[in-house]
């Protein structure tokens, strides 16, 4: 990312019209990726007529049961504990905001990031961000492949990345399954996103 991608600071109706012309850009990547790893068109405008809140719920038990089973991840964020992160799952009509701010963290679901302010925008399909929490991907690589595309403080961007890799989080974990089946809940849900992945073109996971 160069300077001139840098918002930080930016008024927000300023990074609007920019964050709209970038995704312009981008969606013509991504056709020219051949739209790797989308979800199916049909499924996202399914999803686009329920409602947040149960969306937002749920996102917030799951950043509850990652703090609760590594209650300093966030803190090691450093200088970047106050940031806004916009995640963005390109292939979905919702995004989400992460507040990383120790003292009161908050993951909630809105209809687009482009309507609230961010430190750093993270984007990519809903899979492939999937992939990275669960460190089935290399960062760097998707990055340079332009599957996923980062925007703003890139410094925040990676101490976020690193906070997460450290703390060692298994998908049972941020479900909050009990510890007598998660081994069986994060199988599973390897697999299941691993057929998901293979099935839509998303890009290889990392041996």
């Amino acid at each position: 990312m160069n300077a001139a991608d840098d918002l930080t600071g930016v008024k927000p109706q300023v990074r609007h019209a920019v964050y709209k012309a970038k995704m312009l850009d981008d969606g013509q990547q991504q056709r020219a990726l051949g739209r790797r790893g989308h979800l199916p068109v049909p499924l996202a405008q399914v999803m686009s007529v329920l409602p947040l809140a149960p969306l937002t719920l749920a996102a917030g038990r799951i950043l509850e049961n990652a703090l609760a089973r590594n209650s300093s991840m966030l803190s090691r964020l450093g200088e970047h504990a106050t940031k806004r992160f916009a995640i963005d799952p390109v292939d979905c009509p919702f995004g989400f905001i992460l507040e990383a701010n120790a003292s009161e963290p908050r993951l909630v679901a809105v209809p687009s990031v482009a309507m609230h302010p961010w430190d750093a925008r993270i984007a990519a399909p809903l899979l492939v961000l999937l992939g990275l929490v669960d460190g089935r991907y290399d960062g760097d690589a998707l990055f340079f492949t332009r599957d996923l595309v980062i925007e703003g403080d890139t410094a925040a961007v990676l101490a976020l990345r690193n906070a997460i890799e450290d703390s060692d989080l298994e998908p049972a974990d941020a479900l909050g399954a009990p510890k007598a089946v998660a081994p069986f809940i994060t199988t599973s849900f390897r697999t299941l996103t691993a057929a998901l992945r293979n099935a839509l073109g998303a890009p290889a996971e990392v041996d």
